[in-house]
């Protein structure tokens, strides 16, 4: 008879060790499938994000932002530095080491929750059992009365630059360059696009960005893509939009792309070339016959507003499902699908959901665009403040990047929040509180925030919705 669980989440990234871990929390007996194993060959909980995600790519922005701030600006500082280098290889062990105490983490909160914890790849069958797939083939059967899928999402590969590890390469391969490559060409202006060609380039590479929508970051408010793509060119990102890779091949050390642009076909060659179009659901193999679980068009499992699947237990969470492919987005619904199984309330908030972009400067919004409002008909009002006239910036020698905060026209509930400078990631929390209350830019212009620091930006902004910037002319 195959082992009983109370819950089995099938994916131990970012939203299925949520499950887990709440679910143990709320006295149930869980257990996580999971297949990824590190260098060691050994079991490596935490998914894409904490793998070669989310957290080694935040090493290492940290680590370029260090080298880059060290030769371009300590000079204002009156600190000089002379024949400053970067050692990649001590860069990337220092990656490494940060990854291993994370998902050594969760191994810890695994056994300290008493959740059992399966090495190897989990296939959904019928009446909620599930079939695990070792790593030597060999296959056992575990059943719950409760399942969460959460198997999270891999790589787009485009079929005329496949994926060689080496000179063609995935977000996992960027992060593991053994040096900085001379020229680094990047398909894909999106998050891990940008970030990882920050990260290079900030090193030395020349980094070339080819993207094949005609405007720059399109999900985000215009007024902030245009100070972002002002400030990522004045470092040295070449960004051509417009750009649409057609052919990618492999000579003698180099790749040699043909892409189409607004002046017709133009070559590019480099030496690594890095694709981040975008991330599709991992459901291969997901699902035996008689599950009851349906997939949609682009292969997402198919859910409702509480991420249940329509088949008795069954639920699915994470970058599998519909919504923004965000681990904290994934963090919440892990957790709301846990609460609820133990019949407790749960919910998620699809529309308040931040969004950051870990560049320099860092790129951060909440809510809708101008122009989502624009072409829904919503009359709106906005106010803008520049960090140039924030004291903390300028002290900090950061005083690119502004905060623009929009607000319904009529109840003043605030709408969105779209901020680009430094250290806006976390700034974005108070914008979504505000939100989540249903604030409005008011009650933002009303809280006292303390002077000198960068959240006065959003203290202004607010006060400039309805023409009160104290330190602009309105």
């Amino acid at each position: 008879m195959a082992d009983q669980f109370d819950v089995i989440v099938i994916g131990g990234g970012p939203a299925g060790y949520h499950a887990a871990i709440r679910a143990a929390q709320l006295g149930l007996k869980a257990a996580c499938v999971d297949a990824w194993t590190g260098a060691d060959g050994k079991a490596a909980l935490g998914g894409t994000c904490l793998n070669v995600g989310c957290i080694p790519s935040k090493a290492l922005l940290d680590s370029s932002k260090q080298f880059w701030n060290l030769t371009q600006h300590f000079d204002a500082h009156g600190i000089t530095t002379k024949d400053a280098a970067i050692d990649v290889k001590t860069m990337i062990g220092r990656k490494d080491k940060i990854v291993k105490q994370f998902t050594g983490g969760v191994a810890m909160l695994y056994k300290g929750n008493k959740i059992a914890s399966f090495l190897g790849t989990g296939k959904l069958l019928k009446d909620r059992q599930v079939e695990i797939t070792a790593p030597d083939g060999s296959k056992q059967t575990i059943a719950g009365t409760n399942v969460v899928i959460a198997t999270g999402s891999a790589p787009i590969e485009l079929p005329f630059a496949k994926f060689d590890g080496k000179y063609i390469v995935d977000n996992a391969g960027a992060l593991a360059f053994d040096a900085v490559p001379k020229r680094l060409g990047v398909i894909g202006a999106g998050v891990i696009g940008l970030e990882l060609g920050s990260v290079w380039r900030r090193l030395g590479a020349e980094v070339t960005i080819l993207e094949a929508l005609p405007d720059f970051l399109g999900a985000a408010d215009a007024d902030v893509a245009k100070v972002a793509l002002k400030e990522l060119n004045r470092q040295g990102l070449k960004i051509e939009l417009g750009a649409k890779l057609s052919k990618a091949e492999i000579k003698k050390n180099e790749v040699h792309l043909t892409y189409t642009g607004k002046d017709g076909e133009k070559q590019l060659v480099v030496d690594k070339l890095m694709v981040a179009v975008g991330r599709r659901a991992y459901t291969d193999g997901l699902l035996g016959d008689g599950t009851g679980v349906k997939l949609d068009e682009r292969d997402r499992v198919v859910v409702d507003e509480h991420c249940w699947t329509g088949a008795e237990g069954v639920w699915a969470v994470g970058d599998c499902v519909r919504g923004p492919m965000l681990a904290h987005k994934g963090f919440e619904e892990g957790i709301m699908v846990a609460e609820l199984i133990a019949g407790k309330a749960g919910h998620v908030n699809l529309d308040t959901i931040p969004w950051v972009i870990y560049t320099e400067p860092e790129i951060a919004w909440v809510g809708q665009t101008e122009k989502q409002l624009k072409d829904a008909g919503i009359p709106y009002k906005t106010g803008s403040f520049p960090f140039a006239a924030i004291g903390r910036a300028v002290a900090m020698n950061e005083p690119a990047g502004m905060v623009k905060m929009i607000a319904h026209a009529e109840t003043d509930r605030i709408l969105g929040v779209h901020l680009v400078g430094a250290n806006v990631s976390e700034l974005v929390a108070e914008c979504v509180v505000a939100m989540e209350f249903k604030g409005s830019s008011e009650d933002l212009a009303r809280i006292v925030h303390a002077h000198p620091t960068l959240s006065e930006a959003v203290h202004e902004a607010a006060l400039a919705v309805d023409k009160r910037a104290i330190h602009k002319m309105n």
